[in-house]
């Protein structure tokens, strides 16, 4: 049987090039194809570094031509890696996802501050609202999220969108969740450098099947580095989240991390900062307050830096129990921690109203609210 080279084409235009959400043919991956009666031999030019994204990509074009064109078809592959260009100057633009409708960045300048349980009981409570919420666990070298979700030995299936792969985001609480934790085992170090921490994030965003969603919260990994600059370039992020604690040494990290979304060159709106592990009240004694690690020291903050203040999440045992056993403390029904983390997030909604109230349709999602929660639209 002699192939066709439309045929293959054609067959090619259902495959995504790994990490830029293109098919082999958009993207001009496809540099070379001879044909030789049953034979067939293409060259191919891809962006992804990764051993495991050449084969992954080379057996994916195997199946596909034998099963779309002809099965008995002897296929020769030769698959290059382009060299990385130097990265370009950070722009807020990005590529929107078509789908998603808000993009919230949770960050810290220091780590251990509770960035990740901020994110993942800002999602349940947004999810018990009514918003439609996933979570990108952007800690590419220390992802929690699968763990506060109850989710570590979970995997992200494989479904077709469109006539292509996609990743299908892991679900709990009625949250979408992406992570690099579901593609490592609990004891695996991920020793990576920043371009190829880069590429695994542009999988988990573009070459995932997100769906309809009012937020998506990307839980970036502590500091001001490769990753946040990777994500920033990448997405249209609508807004930011920082997280601190009320002491001296978290509250400088964090000024540093309100200071990186407001350089020129970057320009994220800050929604607001929360304060974590602000007080404990001993069970016992429900009406005092105990400052360990210092009082009001990022609500302080926020009025120096004149942005808003989204609310004080006290130091409560059971945050962390919650956490460790993957349901995150917002689910207890009327529990302090819950009315907490509920204030904390009607806040940070009102915020992104106003935000993109200010800005031009097409620019940003203006989100309609009654009592700081209603409807998400265009």
């Amino acid at each position: 049987m002699k192939l066709k080279k439309e045929s293959i084409i054609q067959a090619l235009e259902t495959l995504s090039v790994p990490g830029e959400g293109k098919s082999i043919i958009e993207a001009g991956a496809l540099k070379n194809m001879q044909i030789f009666g049953d034979e067939v031999v293409l060259d191919l030019v891809i962006g992804n570094p990764s051993l495991q994204a050449r084969k992954k990509l080379e057996v994916e074009i195997l199946k596909t031509i034998h099963e779309q064109v002809y099965e008995k078809a002897k296929i020769t592959i030769n698959v290059k890696v382009e060299a990385q260009s130097a990265p370009k100057a950070p722009s807020i633009k990005g590529k929107p996802i078509p789908g998603i409708q808000n993009i919230i960045a949770v960050a810290s300048g220091k780590g251990g501050v509770g960035k990740s349980t901020i994110t993942a009981n800002i999602a349940v409570t947004l999810q018990k609202m009514g918003f439609k919420v996933g979570i990108l666990d952007a800690d590419i070298y220390g992802p929690s999220i699968p763990i506060m979700f109850d989710l570590v030995n979970e995997k992200p299936l494989a479904v077709e969108v469109e006539g292509r792969s996609k990743m299908k985001p892991v679900e709990n609480y009625g949250v979408r969740i992406l992570s690099i934790g579901f593609f490592t085992n609990a004891d695996q170090a991920v020793v990576w450098r920043g371009p190829m921490a880069a590429k695994a994030l542009n999988q988990m965003i573009f070459d995932a099947a997100w769906g309809e969603l009012d937020f998506l919260l990307v839980d970036l990994p502590p500091g001001t580095g490769d990753i946040h600059l990777s994500i920033m370039q990448s997405l249209p992020i609508t807004g930011a989240v920082v997280v601190s604690t009320p002491q001296n040494v978290a509250l400088a990290d964090a000024r540093k991390g309100v200071a990186m979304f407001q350089q020129d060159a970057i320009s994220v709106p800050v929604l607001g900062i929360v304060e974590n592990m602000a007080y404990f009240t001993p069970e016992e004694l429900p009406d005092n307050k105990y400052y360990i690690f210092g009082e009001k020291g990022a609500e302080n903050l926020a009025s120096d830096m004149k942005i808003p203040f989204l609310g004080a999440i006290p130091l409560v045992q059971s945050v962390r129990e919650a956490g460790d056993i993957g349901r995150p403390a917002a689910l207890q029904s009327a529990s302090p921690s819950e009315k907490a983390f509920e204030s904390m997030t009607q806040n940070m909604v009102q915020e992104l109203v106003k935000r993109n109230t200010d800005l031009p349709p097409t620019e940003a999602i203006k989100i309609t609210t009654m009592a700081g929660c209603a409807a998400v639209k265009k």
